[in-house]
């Protein structure tokens, strides 16, 4: 839970001042628009394409419970960024690139080693983090 809050305060940080979004907000609406159809309105993986997939979508509000109880921030960045294909994609998401190729941020992993990464997958992290079990 620590971690959790810890992730959700950097992420806060990187969002604070005038007009920034909130970033689980942001990170919600991300989600709904590039990744229901495959993981579901709540990340349980029952989303409608699961008919069609050779591999099932993991259920998403779970990766902390399967990880020992940390949320696995590192596995998470790699699996959505393409540095860690994901057989059901059939190797990177090039759907998503431009996405995460936008404004900076940042992201402490949970050895809490700084993961420099896109504004974009810092609130979709957040908003993952915020579905945990």
């Amino acid at each position: 839970m620590r971690e959790l809050l810890f992730g959700l305060g950097t992420a806060a940080m990187l969002f604070s001042g005038p007009g920034l979004a909130d970033p689980v907000d942001e990170g919600r609406q991300l989600f709904r628009d590039y990744c229901v159809t495959c993981h579901g309105m709540e990340g349980r993986g029952d989303g409608p394409m699961t008919q069609v997939l050779t591999i099932a979508p993991p259920d998403l509000a779970r990766l902390s419970v399967d990880n020992d109880g940390v949320f696995p921030v590192s596995r998470v960045v790699a699996r959505i960024d393409g540095r860690m294909p994901i057989l059901g994609h059939g190797g990177p998401m090039p759907v998503f690139g431009d996405l995460f190729d936008g404004e900076a941020g940042a992201l402490d992993s949970e050895t809490g080693a700084p993961i420099l990464t896109s504004r974009a997958m810092v609130a979709v992290v957040a908003y993952l983090q915020s579905l945990q079990d």
